[in-house]
């Protein structure tokens, strides 16, 4: 029932993601961060089994940090989505595969590009414009489509994750009430406001 949504710009990349933890009918807590920094150009939103999305999660983080202090330099966003589909990939040839779905969004400050990449439980890794996972995220493809173009603004992005959320809390059974909203640039990782019902009835 999570949801996460991303949308790239030419300077930027925006992660949304569902403040809903969950388990069967249950809903435990409506304050989780499933958008997680990384490191000061990347951030990783994960959606899946609770411990798995944390463990793996974690494991992704720390090793990311190792290789800083071994080397003395960032991995590069789209070499940090490679690092990241094998270890999935690796698990799930194991005993104990780990049930996670995920964005990977980054800016790459050597080359001044953005960088958004799809990477599902079955360890499929796609760069791409813009996308979802998790339930809510079938509802968002058509307003994606409808309202991207290459040179969207970081203002524009927000509304469309707007829209997005709109739609979610329209048609999908599961009630999802904040969305988390973060975005990488060239000044780092910050946090905007999240989007909630309230910010949402405008659009109604």
């Amino acid at each position: 029932m999570d949801t996460i949504l991303g949308i790239r710009g030419p300077t930027f990349v925006m992660l949304a993601a569902d403040a809903t933890q969950a388990r069967s009918i249950v809903v435990m807590k409506q304050d989780e961060n499933k958008i997680h920094k990384i490191s000061n150009n990347l951030m990783i939103a994960t959606v899946g089994d609770s411990g798995d999305a944390v463990q793996f999660t974690e494991f992704i983080s720390k090793n990311i940090a190792l290789y800083k202090m071994r080397n003395g330099y960032d991995l590069s966003p789209k070499c940090a989505a490679h690092f990241t589909r094998k270890n999935l990939a690796d698990y799930l040839r194991s005993s104990s595969p780990y049930q996670v779905n995920m964005l990977v969004a980054g800016f790459d400050p050597k080359d001044s590009l953005p960088e958004l990449h799809y990477i599902d439980y079955l360890a499929n890794a796609k760069s791409v414009k813009y996308g979802g996972q998790g339930y809510g995220g079938m509802f968002c493809a058509s307003i994606f489509d409808r309202y991207y173009y290459d040179k969207i603004t970081q203002a524009e992005a927000y509304e469309v994750l707007k829209k997005c959320v709109a739609e979610i809390h329209k048609r999908l059974i599961i009630n999802l009430p904040k969305f988390n909203v973060a975005v990488v640039d060239d000044q780092g990782v910050h946090n905007l406001e999240p989007i909630t019902g309230k910010n949402l009835e405008q659009l109604q």
